[in-house]
């Protein structure tokens, strides 16, 4: 799905400005995760040199161990986004187009990415070599590069939107159930 001027994000001009508790909760978790993004990314990367050495077998286990604990900490954080922040903002634009269906839609993009890589990882034959290796590592780059984005319009177009039509207290009641997640 492709985000561009007027497919339902673009189109909002949202004004930056201090964000509800709830929000700011949701955006605070932002940095952690892009800083285990950012080392998801460099680790997928890191197959390159590796191909002749055999060390590609121990770099891609450790990237195996790197997801399934990044995938644990994104899980939390997009329960409480489509289980919370999408549903009360649904009741004002909707679902089925604009900027929440965008947002689901990457999410799932992004878990889809996550679980092939988990899935090829657990059936991976090592005599396919690194070429195969690097390739299925692919997978991990693709998600860190969606939820990248994802991210920014969240921040610059998603929480901003949210700030601007929740009520005051339907702020509060964000902020409750995102901390009860």
């Amino acid at each position: 799905m492709d985000i561009g001027p007027g497919c339902g994000m673009m189109g909002f001009a949202e004004a930056s400005g201090p964000l509800c508790a709830g929000l700011e909760r949701l955006k605070r978790e932002h940095p952690p995760l892009l800083k285990q993004m950012e080392e998801l990314a460099d680790s997928a990367r890191g197959f390159a040199g590796d191909a002749g050495s055999g060390g590609w077998k121990e770099a891609l286990r450790s990237l195996e161990e790197q997801v399934r604990s990044f995938t644990a900490e994104l899980d939390l954080h997009s329960k409480r986004e489509e289980d919370v922040l999408f549903p009360m903002m649904a009741k004002y634009i909707g679902r089925e187009t604009g900027p929440i269906a965008v947002m689901e839609y990457e999410h799932e993009q992004a878990k889809a990415r996550l679980s092939e890589f988990l899935s090829e990882v657990e059936k991976f034959d090592e005599s396919a070599g690194a070429d195969a290796a690097r390739r299925i590592a692919g997978e991990v780059e693709t998600a860190v590069q969606i939820l990248t984005d994802h991210f920014m319009k969240e921040e610059n177009v998603l929480f901003p939107m949210a700030e601007r039509i929740l009520s005051d207290a339907e702020k509060e009641e964000l902020l409750e159930r995102v901390q009860a997640i």
